[in-house]
């Protein structure tokens, strides 16, 4: 049995990223399935100064390890402003700190889900461009857009964009499993 982690790149307590994350996580066969929430671990805003003062956040380690003892990554980003999410990237900002390669080669499936018609294409691109520099194996990636149209509790409503999600969460499964 595999462990993955499934992480919205949103500290919204309604996060439709982690939604998207945790939906497809668990379609992933043979899983064990880990919600991470950002709300969880709560870090103060990055800074070098800070970190020489006070040492790495425990919620880092502890984030990191999570990441380390996984076996995958099923990870949804939201998109402010066609970027990261000021409190993903500062996840991100403290666990490179430990670790400049934080995803450890782990597979990764990579999405994005937003209210409007791009689906957070955006900083979709941007993670596939950044992540394999992190240590990402990026495997495959999906955009939901308009995900109040597109999805529900029971799954991705669009035919078209299921069977591509679907796709995607097999090349995952596939790659994990090996």
């Amino acid at each position: 049995m595999k462990n993955i982690i499934a992480l919205g790149g949103s500290n919204s307590k309604n996060s439709i990223n982690k939604k998207l994350a945790s939906y497809a996580a668990n379609k992933v066969t043979e899983t064990e399935v880990t919600v991470i929430d950002l709300n969880d671990f709560e870090l103060p805003l990055y800074g070098v100064d800070l970190e020489e003062a006070s040492g790495i956040p425990e919620n880092a380690t502890k984030l990191n390890s999570m990441i380390e003892a996984s076996d995958g990554i099923v990870l949804s980003l939201a998109e402010h402003n066609g970027s990261f999410t000021a409190a993903f990237k500062n996840a991100v900002d403290w666990v490179s700190r430990i670790d400049p390669k934080l995803w450890k080669n782990k597979p990764m499936l990579l999405l994005a889900t937003s209210p409007g018609g791009r689906g957070g294409a955006t900083v979709l691109q941007s993670a596939k461009a950044l992540y394999p520099h992190q240590g990402a194996n990026v495997v495959a990636d999906f955009s939901l857009p308009s995900f109040y149209d597109h999805f529900s509790e029971e799954g991705i409503k669009d035919e078209t964009l299921n069977t591509v999600l679907n796709k995607a969460i097999s090349e995952f499964q596939n790659e994990l499993h090996k």
